[in-house]
């Protein structure tokens, strides 16, 4: 049992260590933790600058939005309005002998 737990921890250890490899060592300079820290502040600053401008861009996509919704609606009502006058003019529809009764009638 001491031998599974002393190869489990062995089995730790190395993947520790390939970690720390990965991520360059745990002996850093102060000058390379500085450049690395510069670095990271430029990202931040770069991410930054990008969501301002898609925040800007956002926006004037929004009030492009707002004002085809708004002449959506206006061009809805508008077509409605055609349609219920359209069907409200429809000369109603009659049969050809009842037209020829109203003529009878008329003269």
């Amino acid at each position: 049992e001491l031998e599974n737990q002393l190869t489990i921890k062995s089995k730790t250890l190395d993947e520790l260590k390939q970690s720390l490899a990965l991520n360059g060592g745990a002996e850093q300079t102060p000058e390379a933790l500085s450049l690395r820290i510069a670095e990271l502040c430029e990202t931040v600053d770069s991410t930054v600058s990008q969501v301002a401008q898609l925040k800007t861009s956002m926006q004037s996509i929004v009030e492009q939005w707002k004002v085809y919704d708004e002449v959506y609606a206006e061009v809805s009502l508008m077509t409605t309005r055609y349609l219920y006058c359209i069907d409200q003019c429809k000369p109603s529809m009659v049969s050809l002998e009842a037209l020829k009764n109203e003529v009878k009638t008329l003269q």
